[in-house]
């Protein structure tokens, strides 16, 4: 197929080349996206967080005295420690009808797409304004977002839809599982381990928590619920990250490590803490203390987004299903900020250039092909909201 010419390439290279790493500031970016915007004559409101290291971004072209179309997505990126990249991470590098870099799929092609487009929207004038919101951190929790959503609340024009454009292959997703994840500390109690009975294992006592977790995990997956339309049909349950002990002939005093729900929209996920928690209260807790009294284990909520359950029949759906030409929609077991926009009353789709699988690993990349669908829904977005008709 021969490579087509694409308005949004010098975008992408120019955002890819910013390192916005969720633990690091990504004001350099947000500033050359304000500035970018500027010299368009478009005013960009900027959302700190509480350490000014970090800002959404929030932005209006066309009018501003109704609600409209916000397209959303985030600036951060996971990092590329420990992966093993054939070439730079932070600089687009095209081979193979390919963009290969940090972000190229996840998810700042989305953003390059819309930032391209934006004088051709302005030039051609809005009926309908479209908001675009930027935020920071989504990797680490949808941190960001929910200052921006916080802010659009009360205002009197906020948009009557958004679209987030994550990677789906430019399929139109409608669902998404939501998601609760926690940290565990096990506390036991020191001994040499020549005395192992007289010390609490807190590696132990954690491995028996973590092998409850996987049980649980294994009753959804076997019973249910089922939702077939999703790419992971049922509820999982997963243990990521462990640590604990110091040395072989120590008995362990501490151990700790992190797990996750990600949930159908129809699953309770407080009721699957309630069991774990129920679980090393009730039946690991006493051996421990049995054995020293200034034992247990504490669990702490790490993060959370609800899930997404849009209608087949709203009119958010059927417009973005319009717009790519889609006949269907599907769900999928990833998480996104989309959650939480149409919990705050914005019905909200998912729609965005790359797929997932390519996301969050070494040599990440979108193919020219999906930026090229990404720039056409662009412009069926564009003969939708402006006045003049397009070329």
């Amino acid at each position: 197929m021969a490579r087509r010419d694409l308005k949004s390439l010098d975008m992408i290279r120019t955002l890819i080349s910013y390192d916005t790493t969720s633990r690091d500031s990504n004001l350099a970016l947000i500033d050359y996206i304000k500035t970018y915007l500027s010299k368009l004559g478009v005013e960009s409101e900027l959302l700190y967080d509480d350490e000014k290291r970090k800002a959404n971004l929030y932005a209006t072209l066309g009018p501003k005295d109704r609600g409209g179309i916000c397209l959303s997505g985030h600036t951060d990126v996971v990092p590329i420690d420990g992966q093993e990249w054939s070439t730079d991470p932070f600089k687009v590098d095209e081979r193979g009808g390919k963009l290969y870099g940090r972000g190229t799929c996840d998810m700042k092609s989305w953003l390059a797409v819309a930032l391209a487009y934006a004088p051709e929207f302005l030039e051609r004038g809005l009926n309908i304004p479209i908001h675009l919101a930027f935020s920071y951190d989504e990797e680490v929790g949808c941190i960001g977002v929910r200052r921006l959503i916080t802010q659009l609340k009360d205002r009197p024009h906020r948009p009557t839809m958004c679209i987030v454009g994550e990677p789906t292959g430019m399929k139109v997703v409608r669902a998404h599982k939501g998601k609760r994840s926690y940290y565990c500390r096990v506390r036991g109690f020191e001994a040499h381990s020549s005395l192992t009975p007289r010390g609490v294992n807190a590696i132990e006592y954690a491995a028996e928590i973590v092998l409850k977790l996987k049980e649980m995990g294994k009753r959804h997956r076997d019973g249910g619920p089922y939702d077939d339309e999703f790419d992971v049909p049922y509820t999982t349950v997963h243990t990521g990250v462990i640590h604990g002990g110091t040395q072989l002939n120590i008995v362990p005093k501490d151990c700790v490590f992190e797990f996750e729900f990600r949930h159908l929209p129809g699953d309770d996920p407080l009721a699957m803490y309630e069991e774990i928690k129920s679980f090393a209260e009730k039946e690991l807790a006493p051996q421990m203390q049995d054995v020293a009294a200034d034992t247990g284990v504490a669990f702490q909520l790490r993060s959370e987004f609800p899930g997404l359950n849009m209608s087949e029949d709203d009119e958010a759906t059927a417009l973005v299903k319009r717009l790519t030409g889609a006949n269907s929609t599907v769900k999928v077991a990833f998480g996104t900020e989309a959650g939480l926009f149409q919990k705050s009353g914005i019905p909200t789709i998912i729609c965005g250039p790359g797929e997932v699988d390519q996301a969050h690993k070494p040599d990440e990349f979108v193919s020219l092909d999906q930026i090229a669908l990404c720039e056409d829904f662009m412009a069926r977005i564009m003969d939708h909201v402006c006045r003049r008709p397009g070329a």
